[in-house]
This record gives structure tokens, sequence and C-alpha cells, in this order.
């Protein structure tokens, strides 16, 4: 449930309890305690001389464990800090309501997944066989990594700059917004498909959506009620989530339960090797499994991330994974095959082989409301993206601006017309471009998140994945193996039109800094924020 924050009391007790930047020593003399709304101003004395004793305490507790960090399983939290002592959240997170563990795990389900629709081609790629393995096989190599990945650094930076802020640490502020500018230019061309996805599953009871003025028209109309949805707040798009994902799996349960006397299990075995189309097998895998990172950019609105969110993305994966095996298991066993009838949208029709006409009308429902999830999912991920990129001084001071609903204005106003003016491409070229914008995205976080382990390997880390710097290293070539397969198959035009804008991001970064220079637009680093690179001084200074 949504927890909402209690008000606070003007007494010495909750003046004192306040935030302390064990990171940075310097800083404890520098700001004042805060907890929301009240101040310690009156007792300045008292106040200094807990929190240096304080810090002092957990500086040294820090110091004297070195790198011998307890490694944890995941969902598990041990109890190690961040920046803060208590759990008195920071004046800039004071936005509105918190998300909690239930619409995280949902937000998730819908960054990743959404359903099974969209799965059918893996079993024209391939065939039942390798299509059931792909998805129960897949994950382990791309899937389970990247969620590690995400729960450590997120919980090591729970700010909304996720992933930037992981890279910014590790290689510094220039990758970090080239990592900023693809993976929010990937996530914008993500979120176009959905809208187009939405009106293509209504076409048919509505043929004037297939085309022309009308379907534009809806287009935008279906993109400004979802933004504002977004603009409203991100506890609403949480528990929007919840519901809408309800109704997406709820079917598939059904349709489970109906087609268990119609099953012939030797269905699933029929594979042919020498008749597999790689590429398409491949793309629907990893388009269908990634994006675990993206909930990393919404950290600083979630409720307790040290503990919320490694549990959270525990929770997904098993929802997701099983959210698609199961559907394939029913829709190979129970229908007769036929591998070029398995597209996009075919499970309507294994709905209506299994159900009937009602069980069909309420899959293509299903898959409609889900992209409707995807979207709000995404937008808000990349919307805060931006927010996190401005509050570290890498975007202009405006793109921090939030609505009266703690919501980043100018941060949905980009990301929305960014969907509306990338709607016009073809589903194909959408996904070949975001996987190939996407991959170069993954493989400077897998850099940051080895990097990292190596030149900081006694930072705090709240959760922390059970294996060494050597570990930590052999768990990223798999995924990246993966990465370049990927790559390798991209065709020659998306390939131009993906390195193009990899281009503009290496020079947009040099001309903001020459604008901020100028002072011709405003730029500044919000001091609530704790200095990333001081986990590596101090490092340094422990090693020294």
């Amino acid at each position: 449930m949504v927890s909402t924050k209690a008000e606070t009391n003007s007494s010495p007790v909750s003046e004192i309890n306040a935030s302390i930047d064990i990171s940075s020593p310097q800083k404890v003399a520098e700001k004042p305690a805060t907890n929301g709304n009240a101040t310690a101003q009156g007792l300045p004395g008292q106040v200094d001389a807990i929190q240096s004793s304080q810090y002092s305490q957990e500086h040294q507790k820090l110091r004297e464990t070195g790198s011998t960090q307890t490694s944890i399983a995941m969902g598990e939290y041990n109890g190690a800090e961040y920046i803060v002592i208590n759990e008195v959240p920071s004046p800039r997170a004071n936005h509105g309501q918190k998300i909690s563990l239930l619409p995280l795990v949902f937000l998730i389900f819908y960054e990743v997944s959404g359903g099974p629709f969209g799965v059918e081609d893996s079993v024209n790629a391939a065939g039942p066989l390798l299509a059931l393995v792909g998805f129960l096989v897949f994950p382990f190599i791309w899937s389970v990594p990247e969620a590690l990945i995400t729960a450590e650094m997120g919980t090591m930076f729970p700010e909304n700059g996720g992933y930037v802020v992981w890279v910014s640490s590790a290689l510094g502020p220039y990758w970090g917004f080239q990592q900023g500018w693809m993976k929010w230019l990937s996530g914008v061309i993500d979120n176009a498909l959905y809208p187009v996805l939405f009106l293509d599953y209504l076409k048919s009871g509505i043929p004037a959506l297939g085309g022309g003025l009308p379907r534009m028209l809806a287009v935008l109309a279906l993109t400004i009620i979802l933004t504002y949805m977004n603009y409203r707040g991100v506890t609403i798009v949480g528990w929007v989530a919840v519901l809408l994902g309800i109704f997406s799996i709820l079917p598939f349960v059904v349709m489970g339960f109906i087609s268990i006397p119609k099953i012939k299990p030797k269905r699933w075995l029929v594979a042919d090797v020498h008749n597999v189309d790689w590429n398409l097998y491949l793309n629907t895998l990893f388009w269908n499994l990634n994006y675990w990172d993206s909930i990393s950019t919404l950290s600083g609105e979630v409720e307790n991330p040290k503990k919320t969110l490694p549990k959270a993305l525990f929770y997904a994966l098993i929802l997701v994974v099983l959210g698609y095996f199961f559907p394939l298991l029913t829709g190979t066993g129970a229908t007769p095959l036929q591998r070029d009838l398995w597209t996009d949208g075919y499970f309507s029709d294994v709905a209506k082989i299994v159900g009937g006409v009602w069980l069909r009308w309420w899959i293509q429902g299903a898959a409609a409301i889900s992209n409707m999830g995807m979207f709000v999912a995404e937008m808000s991920s990349d919307s805060f993206q931006l927010l996190g990129m401005a509050e570290r001084g890498m975007l202009p001071e405006f793109f921090a601006k939030r609505s009266r609903y703690g919501t980043p204005l100018v941060g949905i106003l980009f990301s929305a017309s960014g969907v509306i003016l990338l709607s016009w491409l073809s589903f194909q070229e959408i996904v070949a471009a975001e996987n190939f914008l996407y991959c170069f995205g993954m493989i400077l976080e897998f850099i940051a998140f080895v990097r990292l382990r190596i030149i900081a390997p006694a930072s705090p880390r709240p959760y922390k994945i059970p294996v060494g710097t050597i570990g930590a290293t052999l768990m990223c070539i798999p995924p990246t193996i993966l990465i370049c397969v990927v790559l390798f198959f991209s065709s020659l035009k998306v390939m131009i039109i993906s390195l193009v804008a990899v281009a503009i991001g290496l020079v947009m970064q040099p001309c903001l800094k020459h604008i901020e220079k100028k002072r011709w637009l405003r730029f500044s680093t919000s001091s609530d924020l704790p200095d990333i690179h001081a986990a590596t001084r101090d490092n340094n200074s422990l090693i020294d």
C-alpha cells in the first residue's frame, strides 16, 4: 500500500534526527540538519556534537570493515547505509507520496514485459521447443544479471539519475551524459510503439483507426491522456500499473485452466534447427526481456529503496518469466502447430480456439490495456531520468522543475513530444533502433559496474551480489556476447541511424558545457545529493 508521510513535529528529537552524509566529512559542518520542514537552527551546538559523533562512529565502522562486506541473496537487505544514518528522507524527496513494494513490482513488470503480447514471433522463428527453452534459459543469460546489477547499483545510488549516476561515478560526467542520452532516446523510441500497438488491437473493431487522419488524431489523443496520468503523480502511475497488470494477466490464467483437457505434450517437443530465423528469434527474446535497469531512474521516488528495490526486482523477475512461459506452454500445447500463424497478436486466435469468442475479446482488451501500462511506466522512467540528470547539473536547471504533484513537468513534456514525433515509424524500425541504442547503454553499465567493484570495493552497498570482482566480471560476459550478436544482426539502415544518434550525444555534451560556461542557460547541482566520487577518494585514502 502507498504510505503517506507523517507530519513532522518541531521537537528537539525530530530536529536532531537528521540525515548525515557519511561520504563527505566536511558536509557535516556545511549543511544544517533537516527533517522535512523542521530545522535545527535553535540547537546548533547540540546538533553539531551529535552529528560529529554519529559521523565518526559510522565512518570508523566503514573503514574497519573495508572490503570484507557481507554478500547477501537477492531480495534481502544487509543493513548498510547509502547516505544517511537514520531513515529520514531528504528534503528534495518530499514531493508527494512514495512508491511502495506492490506498485513498484508492477512498474518493473511493465517496464520489461506487460504480459506475453509480442512473444508469438519466437514460435514463428524457431518452433515450440526452442521458444519454450528460450524463455527459460534467456532470463539467466540476460535478465538475471541485469536485475542483479540494477539491485546493487540502484541501492548504492538511490536517486533519480539511475544508471546515469552509476556511469558518471565510474567513468566521469562525459560518459554519464552519453549513457543518459542513449538510454533516454531508446526509451522514447520504445514508448512510441505503445499507442501504435494499442490502436492495432482496436482497428479490427474500429476500421477507421487503421490509418489516415483518424489514426493520427487517435495517437495524439491517447498520448495526451496517458501523459496526463504521469503528470498527476508517480504513485497514481504505480497503482494504475497494478490494476492494468491484473487485468492483463488474468485472461491467460483462465485460458490456462480451460486448455488443460486439450493439451498434448508432444507438441512442445517440435523443433527444426535447420529452419530457424535466428535474427527474429534473438530479437524477440531480447526485446521482451530487457529494460530491468529502467526502474533505477525512479529510485528517488521509492519508499525505502535500500529494502524495497531488490525485493521488487526479485518478485518482478518471477512474474515476468512465468508470465511468458505458461501462456506459451498453453498456446503451443493446446493448438495444432502452424508456425506461419504465430505472429504478433496470435494469442487472441489461440484464445478463440481454446475458449471461444468471449476469451478472444478478453485477450484483445488485455493486450490493448497492457500497451497503456507499458507507456505510463516507460514515460515515468524517461522523465524522471531527465530530472535526475538536471539535479546533477548535466542538463539545464529547468529540467529539474517539478509540478505541484511532484512530477518532472519538463521531462514529461519532452518525452511525450519525442513519442509523438516517432510514432510514424514502423514497428520493425522502432524495435531495431531501440535495441541498437539500448545495447550501447548496457555496455557502459557493465563497465561501470565492474569498475566500481575495483575502484570502490568498500563503498556501502545495501544490496551486494554475492560474487567477488572476478565473479562480477564473468557475470557480465554472457550478456555482452549477446549484445554483440544482436548488433551483428542489425540492418545497415538501422545501424547508420543509430550511430548518427550516438554521434549527436557525443557532440551535445560539450555544447551544453559551452552554454553553461557562457551562462546562456542556468545549470546547478542539487545540494541534497551526495558526492558520487567520495567513495573513490575514501578508498584511495585507505590504500594510502
